[in-house]
């Protein structure tokens, strides 16, 4: 059953659906109400003429669906998955950061403090999350210094012979040896930290008041003066300490964005009582699909509408709402806390079933609202011109003018001379599979995608990176040398030192013995300069030096995987043509040419393809591609 006909088989039911591509990989998970409604929707001409639509749809080959009861349960599936399958049509929260939480291992004969980001449900108690992230270890500190819990990976399970330094400096009861204290004087520490972990100032006070006198009374001086210690230090914290409880009806979460040029800066600020505590940054680049026709999407802001109208771009704007929509999907579904108040900038569909999820979640009214005026709207244009600067400082501060960024490059990289062009290469391929490298160009400020170059690697045989970088940088330059044209003022190579050295062996063999040459790695994100490998270069993460190479690596990343996925495509559609009796090389090529692509030869009647090629080929190209829906059962009986 080929895609068209699975659309039109789908149940009228909620449910969540899912696209996939010619390798099996998940590109787009949705939800809707009605599923055979929503997903025809896709085959609409009006939709696959948006770009994001259109190009979904080219490369989906088939479709999976979830029944669900409710709308409430298909939205929380629909967020699952594409946490889980990262799907690069949907919008992804790159941003992975989460705040910190005070866990108490309640679940232990002995309870430890430590602060964690991860929430299991292990029988442990988690206080949080704290805002700023600081917080949450200032308070654990405080917790090691004066209720003398620990947070040692000591087994306290057992008895040891001897205690850690912890306890001799008086940060730690010493329950990992027998006799430093007793059960119930740990419990009653533990007890201790919980009602300041919970917030309950007035009744720590009064017990540990109570208890310092009776121990004042007892002639226990030190006990005494420790628990007086104990009850300054909670008197002084008292302020500062802000942990996010179901209580405080003034928390609320403000966001606001600002869109320019393709790319996205996003503000969320986080306000605790009634004041401003953190603020958090969300940053996408180059998001064209995003773009929405007016009729379909949801307006933006007043000011984008002004400057849509100024420039004259009425048919199409950016579509906020649906940025949003996954935004907070992603931020707040399945998560222990989620503020009484919620404000966006824009409106979007599923806004009402989002805060009624949240609500049951969260086991009391979250409002999740889109404020037109007042005090409330202030604090979300607020947001919007933080955003706005956040954009500022992201995409325009870090790109300054093109000789200053030569100037800081020729400097970081140790160059000769100011750079006018640099080259970067790119290996792609699938356990040595269509093995394929890209060039990309930057040069004089820009890339200069006229001269990309593409390379299908022809010697090595398998998985060996190395070699195959070491071949693709001999073909380019040895071509370069032949035409006697000028070398670039740098090649920069999108891997670590094995492939640095493969490169330089292959200018090495050329002759090109001073060219510069470095490579940056993925993961590390440091620059190994060839003939000082010893010493990374290593920039700060807001450097404009290192924002313009990984640009420069990233780009050649995405020109490597396109064309690898274009010879995977490639080589698939050729050898399933060619696998059909009586199809040959031309014949391919004249049925492609004709119909377009394969999925279209599949779906042409036997009188379409006689149109181009024989009635007898035709005739056999067809049971090829339906032998699945003629093949009779008898046969399948008689095995």
């Amino acid at each position: 059953m080929d895609l068209f006909e699975k659309i039109r088989a789908l149940p009228i039911q909620p449910g969540v659906y899912l696209y996939k591509n010619a390798e099996g990989e998940v590109i787009y998970v949705g939800k809707a109400k009605n599923l055979r409604s929503r997903v025809r929707s896709y085959l609409l001409e009006a939709s696959q003429a948006n770009a994001k639509t259109g190009s979904l749809m080219r490369e989906a080959v088939d479709i999976e669906y979830i029944l669900v009861a409710n709308e409430h349960e298909a939205l929380a599936l629909e967020n699952n998955l594409i946490k889980q399958r990262k799907p690069r049509f949907n919008i992804l929260l790159r941003d992975d950061k989460t705040y910190p939480y005070v866990k108490l291992t309640l679940n232990e004969r002995f309870p430890k403090v430590f602060v964690t980001r991860r929430l299991r449900k292990d029988g442990g108690a988690y206080y949080g999350p704290y805002f700023p992230g600081n917080l949450a270890y200032r308070v654990a500190e405080l917790i090691h210094r004066s209720f003398l819990l620990p947070s040692c990976k000591v087994d306290l399970t057992r008895f040891h012979p001897r205690a850690c330094l912890e306890y001799y400096i008086h940060r730690c009861l010493g329950p990992c040896v027998e006799g430093n204290t007793t059960p119930d004087a740990y419990q009653q520490a533990v007890r201790d930290a919980q009602m300041f972990l919970e917030g309950k100032q007035a009744e720590l006070e009064r017990t540990l008041t109570a208890r310092m006198m009776k121990a004042a009374a007892a002639e226990q001086y030190e006990a005494a003066a420790r628990l007086r210690d104990q009850l300054t230090t909670v008197h002084q914290l008292q302020e500062k300490q802000r942990i996010a409880t179901a209580e405080q009806d003034d928390d609320a979460d403000v966001f606001g964005y600002h869109f320019e040029a393709g790319s996205l800066a996003v503000n969320l600020f986080h306000m605790r009582g009634g004041k401003i505590v953190d603020r958090r940054e969300f940053f996408w680049d180059d998001l064209p699909e995003l773009l929405e026709n007016r009729d379909q999407g949801i307006e933006g802001t007043r000011e984008q509408d002004d400057r849509e109208k100024g420039s004259g771009k009425r048919d199409q704007v950016f579509d906020a709402g649906q940025v949003f929509s996954a935004l907070l999907k992603q931020l707040y579904i399945d998560q222990p806390y989620v503020p009484r108040t919620i404000l966006v900038p824009v409106d979007f569909a599923d806004r009402e079933t989002l805060a009624t999820l949240l609500s049951q979640q969260a086991g009391r009214r979250v409002e999740l609202a889109v404020p037109q005026r007042g005090e409330k709207r202030s604090l979300v244009d607020l947001a919007g011109q933080n955003a706005k600067q956040s954009y500022t400082q992201r995409f325009r501060v870090l790109e300054p003018s093109r000789k200053a960024i030569q100037e800081a490059l020729a400097d970081a990289l140790m160059l000769p001379e100011l750079p006018r062009r640099m080259e970067c290469f790119d290996i792609s391929h699938i356990q040595g599979a269509e093995t394929v490298a890209s060039l990309v160009v930057w040069e004089d400020g820009k890339m200069n995608k006229s001269a990309y170059r593409k390379f299908k690697v022809m010697t090595v045989v398998g998985v060996d990176d190395f070699a195959s970088m070491r071949e693709v940088v001999f073909r380019r330059y040895r071509r370069l040398k032949e035409e006697d044209k000028p070398m670039p003022s740098l090649v920069l190579i999108d891997g670590g030192l094995g492939q640095l050295h493969a490169a330089a062996d292959a200018l090495e063999e050329l002759g090109f013995t001073n060219q510069p040459l470095a490579s940056i790695a993925k993961r590390e994100e440091v620059i190994y300069l060839y003939g000082n490998e010893d010493e990374p270069v290593v920039l700060d993460r807001r450097s404009p030096v290192l924002h313009l190479v990984q640009m420069i690596r990233d780009e050649s990343h995405r020109f490597a995987v396109g064309y690898h996925r274009q010879r995977r495509a490639m080589r698939d559609r050729d050898s399933e043509l060619l696998t059909i009796p009586g199809v040959g090389a031309l014949t391919r090529q004249r049925l492609l040419a004709h119909f377009g692509s394969l999925r279209d030869v599949q779906q042409a009647t036997a009188e379409s393809l006689a149109a181009v090629v024989p009635r007898k080929t035709a005739e056999t190209i067809w049971r090829h591609f339906h032998q699945e829906q003629t093949a009779d059962t008898p046969q399948s009986s008689a095995l």
